[in-house]
């Protein structure tokens, strides 16, 4: 890995194998419901990862951790993307598993069965300075700060980060594991981030306020620039505690909303590398949210057109 800035990002963050069961109405317990299922590759780290170089950003490094189930699987479909994976093959568990319940009505909401496996095993032991070489940007999935290695690898990659004055984002990843692991001590962490990406749920439980323009205010007070990724209502971007400024969504039919805030936040990465601004580059993580909702999965196409 060579020195110097050259537009590159590395991801830090969880690998996973979605297993997306798409049907239509509610389930019907005790009983089959009938569904289309496909085994795809996934993880919130990941899926930024792709999406970022699949929105053209110079080079896209990724760190995560997997089983030796699916190890070379997930290595393959990363480097299709235009990703260069490290993946710390874990001897102990197996890679992750979501079963992802897609209810296939007009708003294609998701629901999520969690089993993280190898991905939140990742601990400072896999850390390496060296990852941080000719990087300008390191972004952080949010799933590492719910178990206790990877948080503590989280903060060891912070730091590092720190001290060669590369910017770090973060994206809190799920409402659910956020309650647990408890606003004081994500806050806590957050205040050293330079992006905070936020779902809308997210950041109103952040803040107590139910007005989300008004969580993205009070949270840009903490971080320099806060993202609120709010779905068919577009995104707001607050700066230093000011009014948001608000960016709309593109209007289309969503076939699955897996991995649409992922897309956002690689797409809108990859703008930031190119030099766009925080604006610009919310329009175009709308853009690939857009795009993303119409797919089935949580990644974009290969860059030779594969699926």
């Amino acid at each position: 890995m060579s020195a110097g800035r050259n537009g590159s990002l590395l991801v830090v963050g969880d690998v996973v194998t979605d297993v997306v069961a798409r049907h239509r109405g509610p389930l019907a317990a005790g009983t089959d419901t009938a569904a289309a299922i496909r085994t795809l590759p996934g993880g919130a780290g990941a899926n930024v990862a792709c999406w970022a170089a699949y929105a053209g950003a110079a080079e896209v490094r990724l760190l995560g951790r997997v089983g030796a189930d699916a190890a070379a699987w997930h290595e393959r479909e990363l480097a299709a993307a235009g990703v260069r994976p490290r993946l710390v093959v874990d001897p102990q568990a197996a890679t992750g598993t979501v079963i992802c319940l897609v209810d296939t009505g007009a708003a294609a909401e998701r629901t999520f069965l969690t089993d993280s496996g190898a991905s939140l095993r990742l601990g400072p032991a896999d850390w390496s300075d060296a990852l941080l070489d000719g990087v300008d940007r390191l972004h952080l999935s949010g799933y590492l700060l719910f178990t206790e290695s990877s948080r503590a690898l989280a903060g060891t990659a912070l730091a590092a980060a720190r001290a060669r004055g590369v910017p770090v984002s973060l994206d809190p990843a799920s409402v659910g594991f956020l309650a647990e692991l408890g606003v004081d001590r994500f806050l806590a962490f957050a205040r050293t981030l330079d992006v905070l990406l936020p779902s809308r749920d997210e950041a109103c439980l952040l803040t107590g306020l139910p007005d989300p323009a008004d969580a993205a205010a009070e949270l840009s007070r903490l971080v320099p620039l806060v993202v609120v990724k709010s779905g068919a209502d577009g995104a707001l971007v607050a700066r230093r505690g000011a009014l948001p400024a608000r960016v709309p969504a593109l209007s289309v039919a969503s076939r699955d909303t897996t991995g649409a805030g992922d897309a956002f936040t690689g797409a809108f990465l990859a703008a930031l590398l190119a030099g766009a601004g925080p604006e610009e580059a919310a329009a175009r993580g709308c853009r690939a949210g857009a795009e993303a909702v119409r797919r089935v999965g949580g990644r974009p196409p290969h860059r030779d057109g594969g699926s």
